[in-house]
């Protein structure tokens, strides 16, 4: 059975990463990015080649929880919006 990324976090607010997309390339950018990372970084982890050394893999980490922080805050603010509109 084949393990799930666990970098993949954004999985279940997939709609409005979409809309967001849609609506501010600068959070394509990032989400792009975060998704590049998070991939070679689960593929990094996961492969059976030549191992990669803990510095670099714990800076990939890092800069992956960077781009995590920063989906988040716009997620939060579009959740805000969404919410306001509606009231």
């Amino acid at each position: 059975m084949k393990r799930q990324n666990k970098y993949r976090k954004f999985q279940l607010q997939q709609k409005n990463i979409e809309a967001l997309e849609r609506e501010n390339t600068r959070f394509k950018r990032v989400y792009s990015e975060y998704e590049n990372m998070s991939n070679e970084l689960w593929n990094l982890e996961n492969s059976k080649g030549e191992p990669v050394p803990d510095d670099f893999i714990n800076a990939m980490i890092l800069q992956t929880s960077y781009l995590e922080d920063e989906i988040e805050d716009w997620l939060i603010q579009f959740n805000k919006e969404k919410t306001d509109i509606k009231q």
